[in-house]
């Protein structure tokens, strides 16, 4: 009988008979994982075991996974209060330069501080962009995606969430903002508002259908001059003076708002703006994203070249590159900054809230993570409750697939159910 055991315990050891061994063959054998490439790392924090590694070490293209690392960079380098506002006073003119929010009259969550503060001077206005000479576009992003909502253009100082936003409804189409009213004719056949690639101009459809579509406009300082002039109803001037030693910065919404808007639905713009907000509370005279990332990278996060390569703060470059592991490693980090009920509360919770309402099924959610997908990849890393109890970190990795994106998030969601209920 002893002989027995021991042979058994010998196929168990060797065939994975518990349940992380029985996963860990699936996703070496199953074609659910292996007709793309598939990473999977999952860590039990309590006693520092990693429970899976299934190709933890190879480098996936992280898609929207990347705003962990710039919701972990406005942890570390953001005050509770974002910048909003530099400013100067000479004589009778107050000049001010962006910091890199993006509130200033969005249409979803607006912060309304620097309105406040402009309306209220007597001074006479000017903007000065000098504190910004970066592209309109991330690095590696996709040129012909100008005219859909997730590339705004980047900008010092965005307005209206750097878009404009086409209403339809039976009493008429409306245009926000309405400085660009002049500039649209209905003359698109295919259904969607469009915009021509490098000018203002846009094309929206004959037919008047109930909806709304937010297309990118072309930032320019001028422009920003002129919007701002427009809401707040007396004249904007534009200068081009550097910042000055004695500016003082105008502070305003709480980070939290921006940060859990940023990761529920996934904005892109948000998270590339954190990256300016952060160069602008490290440096007074220029916004500079890649600044932040180089500090991030060789100062703060440290990883090896062969493990990761973030390049831009959305995701939406094809240059980012991260193992799972170093996604684990990345949650544990922001597991020891942040309390673990505000860090629920700010994630998309899985069957309930942001980009994860549609997956699982359970009274209460289990999962709490950042999703990221574009054309051949689905990847979901964050954070796993299991039925016992237990607290895990994990990150799940599908690139190179021509599946539709759902086919993953289902298999995807498969296995969490099958982690949650096993371990």
């Amino acid at each position: 009988m002893r002989i027995v055991l021991q042979v058994l315990a010998a196929v168990c050891l060797i065939t994975g008979c518990s349940p992380v061994g029985r996963i860990s063959r699936d996703l070496r054998t199953k074609p659910t994982y292996t007709d793309h490439f598939t990473g999977v790392a999952l860590y039990d924090p309590a006693s520092k075991k990693k429970l899976i590694q299934h190709n933890a070490d190879k480098a996936f293209t992280p898609a929207s996974n990347t705003k962990l690392f710039s919701f972990y960079a406005g942890l570390l380098l953001l005050p509770d209060t974002l910048p909003t506002l530099r400013y100067v006073v000479r004589q009778d003119s107050l000049i001010f330069w962006g910091a890199g929010n993006p509130l200033l009259l969005h249409p979803d969550l607006t912060d309304t501080t620097a309105l406040a503060f402009l309306r209220g001077r007597t001074e006479r206005l000017f903007y000065s962009p000098a504190n910004y000479t970066g592209q309109r576009f991330g690095s590696g992003w996709a040129w012909d995606d100008y005219n859909d909502d997730y590339s705004a253009e980047l900008a010092p100082l965005p307005l209206y969430g750097n878009v404009v936003r086409f209403t339809t409804s039976p009493a008429g189409r409306r245009v926000v903002p309405k400085l660009f009213a002049d500039s649209v004719s209905a003359t698109a056949k295919d259904g969607s508002s469009r915009r021509d690639e490098f000018t203002n101009r846009f094309k929206v459809p004959t037919t008047l259908r109930t909806g709304r579509q937010n297309v990118p406009f072309r930032w320019s300082p001028v422009l920003a001059a002129q919007l701002l002039a427009d809401t707040l109803h007396r004249p904007v001037g534009l200068v081009n003076r550097p910042v000055p030693a004695d500016a003082r910065l105008l502070r305003s919404a709480s980070a939290d708002s921006l940060y859990k808007r940023m990761l529920q639905v996934s904005d892109n713009q948000f998270a590339e703006q954190i990256l300016l907000m952060a160069s602008a509370e490290r440096q007074r005279n220029q916004l500079s994203s890649s600044a932040v990332l180089r500090y991030m990278a060789d100062s703060v996060l440290r990883y090896p070249a062969t493990s990761a390569r973030w390049a831009d703060g959305s995701g939406l470059s094809r240059y980012n590159l991260f193992t799972p592991n170093v996604l684990i490693d990345l949650l544990g980090r922001i597991y020891e900054k942040v309390p673990q009920q505000r860090l629920f509360a700010l994630l998309p919770a899985a069957g309930q809230s942001g980009t994860l309402r549609g997956m699982l099924t359970a009274e209460k959610p289990y999962v709490f993570a950042k999703s990221g997908s574009m054309s051949g990849v689905y990847n979901l890393s964050g954070y796993l409750l299991t039925r016992r109890g237990k607290l895990l970190f994990f990150s799940i990795m599908h690139n190179n697939f021509t599946q539709p994106v759902a086919d993953m998030r289902r298999r995807t969601a498969e296995l969490l159910q099958q982690l949650h209920d096993r371990l």
